[in-house]
């Protein structure tokens, strides 16, 4: 019993050190040694086939395809039986349903036919399925202090990051493998003293030669634990 009891002490202790000793620079850069060792998220044309599904609604296929460095970017999905594809190019966005730049105001605001619309889904995209990379973004404001916290019944490594005021207001908090160095879930206040904002869980991988990408991202309300929805990576390729 004594043994356990040592044993369970040096696991906790060991794990307390390496918290300790890592900075949250050092923490990120070991995190896309393990996603994205080459880079190649940051610098390729990029497509990605994902499914969502949102609670009391239809599962839903969009394809995404970008280029970071081109400033390029394209998402396709079908509504009723129309394709819809909006695009940006370096800042510029377009939107096409079934091919057509010309639609109704009702259409416009029936599919969300929003050029600024397409900007945010461009950045939520790239934001979200290119972490850890785009903590390396200019604007990004990490805490110099990596804590050893509790994440849903695993003992994760956590950073704080806020952003300058020109990029976002929201603070983010992200958790990661104290072993491995994998992305493995974060969270997001607007007003973190409201307990507003939502968390995130990350299971499985989508393996494409040496990169690593959580494969399936559930999304919840901090305040309610209220299921938003989830999207599952079907395919990546370059």
């Amino acid at each position: 019993m004594k043994n356990h009891i040592v044993i369970i002490f040096l696991l906790v202790f060991v794990n307390t050190i390496s918290s300790q000793n890592i900075t949250p620079e050092d923490l990120i850069s070991k995190s896309i040694q393990y996603h994205d060792p080459s880079g190649l998220l940051m610098k390729k044309d990029v497509s990605m086939l994902f499914t969502g599904t949102r609670p009391g609604g239809e599962d839903s296929k969009t394809t995404v395809v970008f280029n970071i460095k081109k400033e390029t970017f394209q998402m396709e999905n079908m509504r009723d039986e129309m394709s819809i594809v909006s695009s940006v190019d370096k800042g510029n966005a377009t939107i096409l349903l079934d091919g057509k730049k010309e639609y109704s105001d009702e259409m416009k605001e029936k599919y969300r036919l929003d050029p600024k619309r397409v900007v945010m889904m461009k950045n939520y995209y790239q934001y979200l399925w290119l972490m850890p990379m785009k903590l390396n973004d200019p604007g990004t404001i990490i805490d110099p202090e990596v804590k050893q916290v509790d994440f849903f019944g695993e003992d994760l490594l956590q950073v704080k990051v806020s952003y300058s005021p020109e990029v976002g207001k929201d603070v983010w908090y992200f958790y990661f493998n104290p072993t491995s160095y994998a992305m493995q879930g974060y969270r997001f206040y607007h007003d973190e003293a409201k307990n507003d904002g939502e968390y995130i869980l990350l299971e499985d991988e989508a393996i494409y030669e040496n990169i690593r990408l959580p494969q399936k991202r559930t999304w919840y309300t901090h305040k309610e634990d209220k299921l938003l929805g989830t999207d599952i990576l079907d395919k990546l390729s370059f």
